[in-house]
């Protein structure tokens, strides 16, 4: 592994602080209501809104003790819409209500609550994300929100990368495959104990900045291979024109 390598997998370990542990929620534990609460914030977190809002409305729900599908669908759907536009997710207040109330019913319903349960039940990594994709509204985002951070937890949990994350770790010249799931053996094999963290940074870098094609501030801008040809193309330009203008 070369140093450039070395030191780009090392920045992004620091940057890459799982969003569990940023919400103080104790997966190592393995407890169900631990597993639920990180659910929640997946949930939160797979609306198209940002991070600082998905967050501050987890704060909101943890304040009001609503970390559990029977204190969710005791609060009701227009005590859930009150706190959430109390943590500012206005847009999707009601939806996400209706969403919540019918995720923990099924979950209840289906799996006593538990989702260990659904884990353990799931034949495979392809079924579990099947089982949890049947709750309402929680799509591929969501799942791969969510898993991401139990691969550690969950032996099942192996989603395929996201297609930004991959794009990050390209442009990084971390890997060379496109494939979801080759793409993912390749970062595995690079990234070693340190996948998780990882994977993290480069899916938070690749919403944050590369989505939005906000490359200067991104911390990793200097290492950045399509940053490296968008500057070199912008001086030429620069170049150019001025000698037109001459």
């Amino acid at each position: 592994m070369s140093k450039a390598t070395s030191d780009i997998l090392r920045r992004l370990e620091e940057l890459g602080e799982p969003y569990h542990v940023q919400l103080g929620i104790n997966l190592f534990s393995g407890k169900s209501e631990e597993v639920f609460k990180w659910f929640l914030a997946s949930i939160l977190f797979g609306a198209r809104i940002s991070e600082k809002i998905a967050v501050r409305t987890y704060k909101e729900f943890e304040k009001a003790g609503l970390l559990s599908p029977q204190a969710i669908i005791a609060r009701g759907w227009s005590g859930l819409v009150g706190v959430l536009d109390k943590g500012g997710y206005v847009r999707y207040d009601f939806s996400t209500a209706s969403q919540l109330l019918e995720t923990c019913e099924l979950l209840l319903e289906k799996y006593d609550g538990d989702l260990n349960r659904l884990h353990e039940l799931a034949k495979d990594s392809e079924d579990l994300e099947r089982r949890l994709m049947e709750f309402k509204g929680v799509g591929r985002t969501t799942v791969s929100i969510f898993l991401r951070e139990m691969r550690d937890f969950w032996k099942k949990a192996n989603p395929p990368l996201e297609q930004a994350t991959i794009q990050v770790a390209k442009n990084l010249g971390l890997i060379r495959r496109e494939d979801p799931k080759e793409s993912l053996l390749e970062l595995r094999k690079i990234c070693g104990g340190r996948f998780l963290r990882i994977e993290v940074a480069l899916s938070r870098i690749g919403r944050k900045y590369c989505r939005k094609g906000n490359c200067e501030p991104c911390p990793l801008a200097a290492h950045c291979r399509l940053f490296k040809r968008v500057e070199k193309t912008k001086k030429g330009g620069v170049k150019s024109w001025r000698r037109r203008k001459r």
